[in-house]
């Protein structure tokens, strides 16, 4: 699931922040900022901008200090993968499409 991305001043964004189920609870796993044609990038940044999170905390547990813009868990990607990290991150994470 997007939960949220990272803005950029010379494009719609610079990563987007992914969150999966772990049991019940949505728990943060990663970014990923390739894959994107422009045109998808334009399109989803539009869709992101439909779905905002409007409450304090984010959506997901979330500890770094990277400037991000939460949006509501209602995007699914299709991202390819190499593996999980040992912190149950994805590792060289691509997009592939919604």
């Amino acid at each position: 699931m997007i939960v949220g991305y990272e803005p950029s001043s010379s494009s719609p964004f610079s990563s987007l922040l992914l969150a999966a189920y772990r049991s019940d609870q949505l728990e943060y796993v990663g970014s990923v900022g390739t894959g994107f044609k422009a045109r998808q990038a334009s399109d989803l940044r539009s869709l992101m901008d439909r779905v905002p999170w409007k409450r304090k905390e984010p959506p997901v547990p979330y500890e770094d200090k990277r400037n991000v813009v939460w949006i509501a868990p209602t995007l699914i990607a299709e991202i390819e993968y190499r593996a999980w990290t040992t912190n149950r991150q994805l590792r060289h994470a691509s997009f592939k499409g919604l």
